[in-house]
């Protein structure tokens, strides 16, 4: 089918991360993008190729993540979610699907992420959210997490919660090559509790791998009282990751939203 015949799709996307290994596609493993990859050719009888606003980790979960993806003029947006939910679902859920422009790219028309992290913090586990909380036993002490809250907004070298890329040449030969940039600009970060539960919401113009888990696991050791709220500073200024606090488990964070420059209809 001739690329003339193709139009640009977004589709807003929830899934539990729990039984992929990621988003990204990968012959091997499920994954959030091979399932939906699967049922979309089967559907519309045409190879397609994903692209995907955030490349959520293994055991990450998703509410509202982004798709875009060429596919043939001809099909039926408004029925499609129907169609691939039957394929793909409960496990993942096709919310909307429109037309967009067609320079419309779900990664990099994207001009923020947001996350949400949960702990559930009580002394016993609850099997209702097991899947989607980090269980902490010990009571959290939310003001001092919130005042550390302060030293990551703005524009930050998050070098010290990072996992930094390797390229395929850095894995050969482990020879150090031009450094990556860790630098993000973070528009909100705050916890909050809501029953039983402790959120975390972060939104910045991008993340760098593992930076929402690290940056949590550091914000809980500050609310146990093992760490004073000033290491977050002192963190993000020595750009130490052998520092930080052992990152969150994946299962409780969640891609929850993703922002765009104008509506795309």
């Amino acid at each position: 089918m001739s690329s003339a015949r193709l139009r640009t799709a977004r589709l807003t996307i929830a899934y539990n991360g729990s039984l992929f290994h990621g988003f990204a596609p990968n012959p091997v493993v499920p994954t959030v993008a091979g399932a939906l990859t699967e049922a979309l050719e089967k559907i519309t009888q045409t190879e397609v190729e994903l692209v995907a606003a955030g490349r959520t980790d293994a055991g990450v979960h998703a509410r509202g993540q982004v798709v875009s993806v060429q596919l043939p003029g001809s099909v039926k947006l408004d029925s499609l979610p129907k169609k691939l939910n039957s394929l793909c679902g409960p496990h993942i859920a096709v919310r909307d699907a429109r037309w967009a422009e067609a320079t419309f790219h779900a990664r990099y028309t994207a001009i923020w992420r947001h996350y949400r992290y949960t702990i559930l913090n009580t002394p016993t586990p609850d099997p209702f959210v097991a899947a989607t909380a980090w269980h902490v036993r010990t009571p959290l002490d939310i003001r001092p997490m919130q005042l550390a809250c302060d030293a990551v907004m703005g524009s930050r070298d998050f070098s010290a919660f990072c996992r930094k890329p390797e390229s395929s040449e850095q894995k050969q030969t482990r020879q150090q090559l031009k450094p990556v940039s860790m630098k993000r600009f973070v528009m909100q970060a705050t916890w909050r509790r809501q029953g039983d539960l402790a959120l975390f919401e972060i939104r910045a113009n991008a993340f760098c791998h593992q930076m929402v888990r690290s940056l949590v696991g550091t914000f809980v050791d500050i609310g146990l009282g093992k760490r004073p709220p000033s290491d977050m500073m002192s963190l993000i200024r020595s750009g130490r990751r052998q520092d930080a606090s052992p990152i969150a488990p994946p299962h409780g964070l969640c891609l929850w939203e993703v922002g765009y420059p104008t509506p795309v209809e």
